[in-house]
């Protein structure tokens, strides 16, 4: 029998965090925790519809004038609107002078996707695949990959994180932006950096916007947690509407993964800002045409259910509610897991844990710590020492504590 014509494809190595909740839902061990998946769970360690989902579910079920057309090849219009508002908020300037549109995506990775393609095509010249792209040390995997495979050649790294005081190195990321080449692309996090959970401050944001804009530099935001850092959408924002009020053509990509809890539903939005109409209805057009050979349409659940909570005054009040639960929830994780290790005279200082915001934390365990909480304790987590604060509940956070405090003690 002749040999597959695929028998030179070579395996891929598994995505680390998909790997990590196969290889916990296989451990028999009754105490194993997973602290490695990317999604809000409750106390009880389950997912959580929210119940504004729920409902808003409910009246699209019985809404007899929907159907199952195709949606415009840039999505639900109602849905692209809301989301860049939620964005850039109700008084945008950028809103009022009609210089802003928006893209439905598949999720947030699509958003980037999307604009990373068209930056390829069309920005700093034509088809010009050696504009650097920088993205922050450490950052969410992905980062690199989209924009590799959008045809970016120079993919580089600028500074972040300062393992020694597990906070911000703002110097070494200003320093990296001074020497950037003018037009280069800077991927930003708008809140609740992954895999840091550390975010610049307002003043930090407005150095870095200064340099930003001496320099020429693109800023594309990638916002997956708003409303879900701080519980304030507004808070949440800030650095996105700072830039925007400064004057610069940016792009932001959302998703709503995180802060409707509709993981599986692929929500995403691309909100492109520019200096007038003109500009933006012509890259608009562009993105059209990108969107036709790489998914044609985007679904309509999604979108429709967060366009019809956006649109609702009451709807929307009940939604900041439900993200608010969601927000309060790994703030409390944070001081009790911080309170139990301060107890426990963990070596090292742990007050990065309740200055980080967001989903995730980055504990600062080496990989060989890690190796030790997902062997002998049977919970895991990413080898980069980040943290889901979702998977604590107040049933594991003892043994998450003592056991983070024996893997400190016993391995260096």
């Amino acid at each position: 029998m002749a040999a597959s014509i695929f028998t030179a494809v070579p395996r891929a190595p598994p995505v680390a965090v998909f790997k990590l909740t196969a290889d916990f839902r296989e451990d028999g061990d009754t105490r194993k925790v997973n602290l490695g998946v990317g999604a809000y769970r409750t106390d009880e360690g389950q997912p959580w519809v929210l119940p504004v989902v729920k409902k808003v579910e409910q009246m699209i079920a019985n809404d007899n004038s929907l159907n199952h057309e195709y949606l415009p090849i840039l999505g639900l219009p109602e849905f692209r609107a809301n989301a860049s508002r939620i964005a850039l908020g109700d008084n945008s300037p950028a809103i009022k002078e009609n210089r802003i549109g928006s893209v439905q995506s598949l999720g947030g990775t699509g958003a980037l996707r999307i604009g990373a393609e068209f930056l390829r095509r069309w920005y700093n010249g034509n088809n010009n695949a050696a504009t650097p792209v920088y993205i922050s040390a450490p950052s969410w995997e992905n980062h690199n990959s989209v924009f590799m495979d959008a045809g970016f050649k120079d993919i580089r790294t600028y500074h972040y994180w300062d393992a020694a005081k597990r906070g911000l190195d703002l110097q070494g990321l200003l320093d990296d932006m001074e020497k950037a080449p003018e037009f280069s692309i800077f991927i930003l996090h708008a809140c609740a950096h992954n895999p840091t959970g550390t975010d610049p401050t307002p003043d930090q944001w407005k150095q870095i916007a200064a340099v930003m804009k001496r320099r020429f530099l693109f800023p594309f935001f990638d916002s997956a947690y708003q409303g879900f850092a701080s519980g304030n959408l507004d808070k949440d924002a800030w650095a996105v509407r700072y830039f925007v009020s400064e004057g610069f053509e940016l792009f932001c990509a959302q998703s709503f993964s995180k802060n409707f809890g509709l993981y599986n539903e692929r929500v995403g939005n691309l909100t492109v800002v520019g200096k007038d109409a003109d500009n933006v209805q012509r890259v608009l057009s562009q993105m059209e045409k990108i969107v036709r050979t790489t998914w044609s349409n985007p679904p309509s659940q999604g979108a429709r259910i967060v366009a019809t909570t956006l649109s609702s005054p009451q709807l929307f009040a009940e939604w900041k509610d439900n993200v608010k639960t969601m927000a309060d929830r790994v703030l409390l994780m944070r001081s009790e897991l911080r309170s139990r290790l301060e107890s426990l005279g963990t070596p090292g200082t742990w007050n990065h844990i309740t200055e980080q915001i967001g989903m995730f934390s980055f504990t600062g365990l080496n990989p060989k710590q890690v190796e030790y909480m997902i062997k002998e304790k049977h919970i895991y987590l990413m080898a980069s020492g980040r943290i889901n604060m979702c998977g604590l509940t107040t049933k594991n956070l003892d043994y998450v504590a003592k056991s983070i405090h024996e893997a400190v003690t016993k391995i260096q």
